[in-house]
């Protein structure tokens, strides 16, 4: 209750991380001599404290405030820790202020920092009559309120954060120094303390180390599918092997380490591999995780799958053959409907079937050409009673077809009747005008082999 004290080279004490770290702060003295005091602050505990009775207190507290109402100073009453505080206890010190004439009462929590400055505000207040009177606001709704601007503040510091830190190597000195000047970092600090920034620092660069290692992550299993191609793309080498078995088997491969690369410290997220972009080969501890299990086991179905297929294929080309309803020119729409039921169709695309469809098909047309000219070489007197000008008229067209007619070799075309006519046509040309350019042959007639064969066997010696 004394108006006076003594406070020579006294340093002034602003808050606990000053605590054993003094030189590192701002050093301040207390003012030398006399230090007058123009009021107080009348603290009340009403937490719950260990062996303590709070009527107790409160006697104390009635007694104190006895003392200092005889100096004829401004009180403020402060309840503290209000973030911990007992109903009753709050209750109880409010009813105490009532029965004191103009005692203010102002709920406090040093440790959220709620009101504390309103305490004081309001003593300053109440010392200089000339300042506007303090509006007292309940805790809970300073509360909210200080809530509201922290976390309006966090957002706006970690905003500032990650626009200035953008590599998980950032370290707090040089990242604090150089966000000093900001606002953003300024009110956060003021708020909630360094401490509290220094963690939100720390999970922004840990948050980037394990973006960057997710992005790692990604990449070596993207590449995973390659290597296993590339190492192991035959079935009967891996189907039956155990995951450890496996392992041994790619690490025995020539090209191995062109895909892995075998650290000597495991995990690999845990090394310096993380960070050595230069290298792309996939971490071989990286196998015996889940997503690389999966990925494994993704490319024995999809080997198992590709041998299927082409068990699936060879039995449609074996269908196609041994099937008396594939005939040559029919369209794979008038075939399909008769393949429909066997147990291929369901295995393979739509494209893939009509690939080897139309392959199957190209096969029998030829045969069947090539048949077709045969028979045509085998009735060669339907032809000599041919005009010169080798232009059969429809009336000895009609008598050829009739002739031909019965033959199997001339039904076989009976869906390319253009491709028949015009074969009949090339022929009858052939017959009148038998050079190496109208054989049937084409490149394999006899007289252009033996043109071939002369020519390259009694070539000219080169000029001198």
């Amino acid at each position: 209750a004394a108006t006076k004290l003594a406070s020579a080279e006294k340093l002034m004490y602003f808050c606990t991380d000053q605590l054993g770290l003094e030189q590192d702060f701002e050093q301040k003295q207390m003012p030398d001599g006399k230090l007058p005091v123009d009021g107080f602050l009348l603290c009340v505990d009403v937490s719950r404290g260990m062996n303590r009775n709070f009527d107790e207190q409160l006697k104390f507290v009635s007694n104190l405030y006895n003392q200092l109402a005889k100096t004829k100073k401004p009180v403020v009453v402060v309840l503290t820790k209000c973030d911990e505080g007992v109903e009753r206890y709050i209750r109880d010190a409010h009813a105490f202020a009532l029965g004191k004439k103009n005692l203010q009462v102002v709920e406090t929590s040093a440790r959220s920092n709620v009101n504390v400055e309103l305490a004081f505000g309001t003593l300053v207040q109440l010392v200089d009559r000339s300042r506007g009177k303090a509006k007292i606001v309940p805790y809970f709704e300073a509360l909210k309120q200080q809530s509201q601007q922290i976390a309006a503040a966090k957002d706006k510091y970690e905003w500032l954060v990650s626009r200035i830190v953008k590599s998980h190597h950032e370290a707090w000195p040089s990242v604090s120094r150089k966000m000093q000047p900001a606002p953003e970092f300024q009110d956060y600090v003021y708020l909630e303390g360094t401490l509290k920034a220094k963690k939100l620092f720390l999970q922004h660069v840990q948050r980037l180390k394990q973006e960057h290692i997710e992005r790692r992550r990604k990449a070596y299993l993207a590449l995973l599918p390659q290597a296993l191609d590339a190492l192991v793309p035959d079935l009967d080498e891996i189907d039956r092997l155990s995951r450890a078995k496996a392992e041994k088997l790619l690490e025995a491969k020539p090209d191995f380490l062109k895909w892995f690369v075998v650290l000597e410290e495991t995990p690999w997220d845990a090394t310096g591999h993380v960070d050595d972009v230069d290298n792309e080969r996939i971490p071989f501890d990286l196998l015996e995780t889940p997503a690389a299990e999966r990925l494994y086991e993704a490319h024995l179905e999809k080997l198992r799958d590709e041998r299927k297929r082409a068990e699936m294929r060879r039995a449609f080309r074996e269908n196609l053959e041994s099937s008396p309803f594939v005939t040559p020119g029919k369209p794979w729409e008038e075939a399909r409907s008769f393949i429909m039921n066997e147990d291929f169709y369901q295995w393979l695309e739509e494209p893939v079937y009509m690939d080897i469809y139309g392959k199957h098909q190209k096969q029998l047309i030829d045969r069947a050409k090539e048949d077709f000219q045969e028979l045509l070489l085998e009735y060669s007197e339907l032809f000599y009673e041919l005009e010169l000008d080798a232009k059969p008229s429809k009336e000895k067209m009609g008598v050829i077809q009739e002739v031909l007619g019965e033959e199997q070799r001339f039904k076989a075309l009976q869906k390319l009747q253009a491709e028949r006519d015009a074969l009949v046509l090339k022929h009858i040309h052939f017959v009148y005008h038998p050079t190496k350019e109208t054989c049937p042959s084409c490149s394999a007639c006899v007289d252009a082999r033996v043109e071939q064969l002369l020519g390259s066997r009694f070539a000219r010696p080169a000029e001198r």
